[in-house]
């Protein structure tokens, strides 16, 4: 089996656990192509990055910039009646320029993927998943695919619906999403948490006591996070208590949120450390006394669904603070592996902040239970299990060890 993995874009930063699967399924013997809707923008790559053995094809981000190979595509492509009725039939309910877009990069997908791609996985629901179910018409194949968070809630029913009907199988990472989807399509959708690589992020060493408290956040600096509730709380917090704030990571609302800091009063306590690798993370987690996380669904609907950077955390010993949005309590458990408040509530966010700033025994019994947690249910291989079944890699290597057996 070879299969061509729709990602929207590749290499990124922020997408560490798709990498980190994309790596792990290799090992276990999957051949994959990855398919690129856009070419990377960020400067750096995570080590796994480096890892990863499979070819990339970049499909035209933009069709105008590549009118060419369009065209060609296009009059290569034979299969073009029932997807172009597919498609048809989702621009008349979305007539945009994004709709137009992933018919045009389907058709390239479709005409030059090797021939021997036998299955198109898209990791998101929304234009990843898209692109895979036209060209997987275009071409005669199945596709399957795996949902997430914003591409969960930002896309409308029918298209849910429609994508969930037509793709062979789904997994998503949250209980949350799989109700949610399951309702839609009962009996096509499986729970795969992404899980945390134990072996990039091993047992942190004992922490001493330090002053001040660093608390740390590693998380896109855009709406759904908080980042704007989560400085109003540390703005509330009171004048006696030593503390120093770290961000990890990127985004639009960088500047405003840089400006916010300065006018709450707390801009020489906050560290914009800026997007950086998972080996730099790895040392901001084991240089860190307590985890932050302020998430909130957007005015657009999107929210997290388990963001993987709270596991991380407490793969690393740390208590965290969270909100009690999406699916945040499968793994946080209020007062045992760390504090959960409402979200949008600075107050409330603030008190459980100062609660473990000044009560270190108490955090670090947090963080010890977080770590135990992690090790037992939240580790990569364990919840790639199921994954590696989904593309029949058990049966791949029963049957490889029969080959070798009768050789022998």
């Amino acid at each position: 089996m070879r299969v061509a993995f729709v990602l929207k874009g590749y290499p990124r930063l922020s997408e560490t656990f798709i990498a980190q699967e994309i790596a792990a399924l290799e090992k276990r013997g999957l051949d994959i192509l990855i398919v690129s809707l856009r070419r990377p923008t960020d400067g750096a790559l995570h080590p796994v990055h480096r890892e990863i053995k499979a070819e990339v094809l970049y499909l035209p981000e933009y069709l105008l910039l590549e009118p060419i190979r369009v065209v060609r595509a296009f009059f290569k492509t034979k299969n073009i009646g029932k997807a172009a009725k597919v498609w048809l039939k989702d621009l008349l309910r979305d007539p945009t320029p994004n709709r137009i877009r992933r018919f045009g990069q389907a058709l390239v997908l479709a005409a030059e993927a090797p021939k021997d791609i036998t299955r198109l996985h898209a990791h998101f629901l929304h234009t990843p998943a898209s692109v895979a179910r036209y060209a997987a018409l275009l071409r005669g194949l199945p596709w399957s695919g795996s949902a997430h968070a914003k591409d969960i809630w930002t896309i409308p029913e029918w298209e849910k619906r429609e994508k969930l009907a037509a793709c062979e199988w789904l997994v998503t990472c949250t209980a949350e999403n799989q109700r949610h989807l399951g309702g839609l399509a009962p009996g096509k959708v499986e729970l795969v948490y992404h899980g945390v690589d134990l072996q990039r992020f091993p047992q942190s060493p004992p922490r001493a006591r330090r002053d001040p408290t660093t608390i740390l956040c590693v998380c896109r600096l855009v709406e759904k996070k908080g980042v704007d509730v989560l400085l109003e709380a540390l703005a509330r917090l009171p004048e006696r208590l030593e503390w120093r704030f770290v961000h990890v990571g990127g985004g639009p609302l960088s500047r405003s949120l840089k400006k916010k800091a300065e006018k709450l009063g707390i801009a020489a306590r906050v560290v914009w450390r800026g997007p950086l690798t998972q080996e730099q993370v790895l040392e901001e987690y084991r240089a860190a006394d307590l985890f932050a996380l302020a998430s909130r669904v957007a005015r657009d609907g999107d929210r997290d669904g388990l963001p993987n950077v709270l596991a991380e955390a407490q793969s690393q010993g740390l208590a965290c603070v969270a909100t009690r949005v999406a699916a945040i309590q499968e793994l946080l458990r209020d007062g045992v592996n760390g504090l959960l408040v409402d979200a949008d509530d600075p107050a409330t966010l603030a008190a459980a902040l100062e609660s473990l700033i000044t009560q270190p025994a108490r955090r670090r019994a947090m963080g010890a239970a977080g770590e135990a947690r992690v090790l037992a249910e939240f580790g990569l291989e364990s919840n790639l299990d199921r994954l590696a079944e989904k593309f029949d890699l058990r049966a791949e290597a029963a049957s490889h060890a029969r080959r070798v057996l009768r050789s022998a």
